[in-house]
């Protein structure tokens, strides 16, 4: 299995999107579509958007509705015309390629009081949580949207936290994520045994090495780090095999989590 992501040329920047730290845009692309632009050159740099390619690929691959991912393309010339300073600086660090989400235009955040998710979806969504590390999906910041009445999933820059620890990746390969008491979603997701049973399968090494082949080298290439962009994308790979093939550790966490909370 060969997945593939589409490369866009940036066209239009149209207003930042101050929300988050790390400073995305709304702009527009060569398509003539609007993205979520998520900039290399951000305070966060590339491992967010390793993250973002990881965590997000991985929820479509479950079946969740993630908003397309594209490689957005930044020329050298581009943002030069920009008023401000701190932009005009973060689009300068940004040339080459960046990461972009399809603009869900109209789409409103996801309001936990308001919409009730079933069991079955809220347990899919804390399972791919726990298996990604993600841990920006609370109260406080949902990390989903509501768009024609259908929940969405974006911003999975938080997740994969052990590449800023790179040293202790197989630690964390195996930890349980106590984070995932704060989810949203815990709540609901009364059907994690299942899920952990039905998900697991879905994410074969291949389909694994074929996401983890996706990431730039340009990505990967960190300062003050010895290893060449093919050996940390295999680092990237034993990740997530070992956490999927220690499902369980994560899973059982999750549902003490919830047997505390309820």
């Amino acid at each position: 299995m060969s997945i593939t992501l589409r490369t866009v040329n940036v066209t239009r920047y149209i207003t930042p999107l101050r929300e988050g730290g790390s400073l995305p845009a709304l702009a527009e692309a060569d398509d003539d579509f609007k993205y979520v632009l998520k900039f290399k050159g951000n305070g966060h740099g590339v491992k967010a958007l390793i993250a973002e390619l990881i965590g997000g690929e991985l929820a479509r691959m479950l079946g969740l509705p993630v908003p397309e991912l594209v490689f957005a393309s930044l020329d050298e010339a581009f943002g030069r015309t920009e008023g401000d300073e701190e932009i005009q600086d973060l689009l300068k660090a940004s040339q080459g390629l960046n990461l972009a989400l399809h603009f869900l235009s109209g789409a409103i955040t996801f309001d936990p009081v308001v919409t009730k998710v079933d069991a079955k979806l809220a347990s899919k969504i804390v399972w791919l949580d726990s298996f990604i590390t993600n841990v920006d999906r609370t109260f406080r910041n949902t990390n989903m949207l509501m768009w024609h009445k259908e929940l969405w999933l974006i911003d999975h820059g938080a997740s994969l936290y052990f590449h800023h620890s790179w040293t202790t990746w197989e630690t964390h390969a195996k930890s349980p994520f106590s984070l995932i008491k704060d989810h949203v979603l815990l709540s609901q997701a009364s059907l994690l045994e299942e899920v952990n049973t039905e998900l697991r399968t879905l994410l074969t090494e291949e389909k694994i090495r074929s996401l983890v082949a996706l990431i730039p080298d340009e990505w990967l290439r960190w300062e003050g780090n010895p290893e060449s962009p093919e050996e940390l994308r295999e680092i990237y790979a034993q990740f997530l095999l070992i956490r999927l093939h220690h499902s369980e550790i994560f899973t059982k966490e999750a549902q003490h989590a919830r047997a505390a909370l309820i």
